[in-house]
């Protein structure tokens, strides 16, 4: 791998960026073998632990790609960011907020234990599974296929396509749902739950099982990047205060329980899924720096090894490494 300091003001043409990430992703592949993949869902278990890839994305149309880039997965978690924003431009930010607070919990995304324990008046934030039901029971809609609409269109305004439900990972994940339900359960007695229960764990469900790829991945953290704007044609895709609302919820609490320390050695705003994928954004640095990338990028990344949290263990250590290259941190 490559070592030291790197004078980017000399190598900032795209082919020497190019050398570089292939460099890093091959380094940094070795580590998929200190992970697992996910096996609570049967069908993620099936993935290739060894897979890694990334996407880069800049403005102007500037692309760095490298490692598994063309191999297609399950948004998972990543899901939440979308559903948030979809039901804080239907319902309004106050009313959202209203119902699911914005702070880290400390616990796994998946507990039912601290629901009970805290006597919380609304869960913790949106990107624990409780939170991120209610959430999705916000969703306007009677039926799941009207609730998931927005959330493809969305997405489809962002990455130029509409994707697909990859059915045989929803029938998986409903299948081997004792857990949700349980929690589901809980948030239909506390009276969090705004819809019917099996419409609300239908329709998260299938926002998990949305399919995607790196380049996906990437364009999203580009838009957030750019405060919901799309640089290419300057549309607001995503309201601006809702967009750095996002923001700050992935950087405290989009990396399940490894939140604090992500944000401590990384530094920018990320969201995790337990299919292996990672969204991370890096907003343009004010600073006059010889870095690339210094107007703003989004980043997509692909390693279904992961670690004991949930995240992608390759995935965490080519962030860090390129978050420390090129100066991404926003502290």
């Amino acid at each position: 791998m490559v070592q030291g300091t790197v004078n980017w003001n000399t190598q900032l043409d795209k082919k020497w960026l190019q050398e570089y990430v292939d460099d890093w992703v091959a380094f940094y592949q070795k580590a998929t073998e200190e992970g697992e993949v996910a096996s609570y869902i049967p069908i993620l278990a099936e993935a290739n632990p060894n897979h890694l890839g990334i996407a880069i994305h800049g403005k102007n149309g500037m692309r760095i790609c490298s490692g598994d880039v063309n191999t297609t997965f399950t948004i998972q978690s990543i899901s939440k960011v979308i559903s948030f924003m979809v039901a804080c431009m239907e319902r309004g930010v106050s009313y959202v907020l209203d119902r699911v607070d914005v702070e880290p919990t400390g616990e796994a995304f998946n507990s039912i234990m601290h629901l009970e324990m805290k006597s919380l008046n609304k869960p913790f934030n949106p990107f624990v599974n409780a939170g991120a039901l209610t959430v999705t029971s916000m969703l306007e809609g009677k039926t799941s296929k009207e609730k998931l609409a927005p959330l493809l269109k969305l997405l489809e305004k962002i990455i130029g396509y509409r994707p697909k439900i990859n059915q045989a990972v929803f029938k998986s994940e409903n299948d081997t749902s004792a857990r949700n339900r349980a929690i589901g359960y809980y948030l239909v007695e506390t009276g969090f739950l705004e819809s019917d229960l099996e419409v609300t764990l239908e329709t998260y469900f299938k926002q998990c099982s949305i399919e995607v790829t790196v380049d996906d991945l990437a364009r999203i953290g580009l838009i957030l990047a750019n405060d919901g704007e799309d640089p290419d044609s300057d549309e607001e895709i995503i309201p601006r205060q809702i967009a750095r609302i996002t923001k700050a919820l992935m950087l405290t609490c989009g990396m399940y329980d490894a939140s604090g320390k992500f944000a401590t050695y990384v530094g920018i705003p990320a969201k995790s899924g337990v299919s292996g994928g990672i969204v991370a954004v890096a907003p343009p640095r004010v600073r006059n720096a010889p870095f690339p990338f210094i107007e703003g990028c989004g980043i997509g990344v692909f390693g279904p090894a992961l670690e004991s949290r949930g995240n992608s263990i390759a995935g965490m250590k080519l962030l860090k490494h390129i978050a420390s290259q090129w100066d991404l941190s926003i502290f």
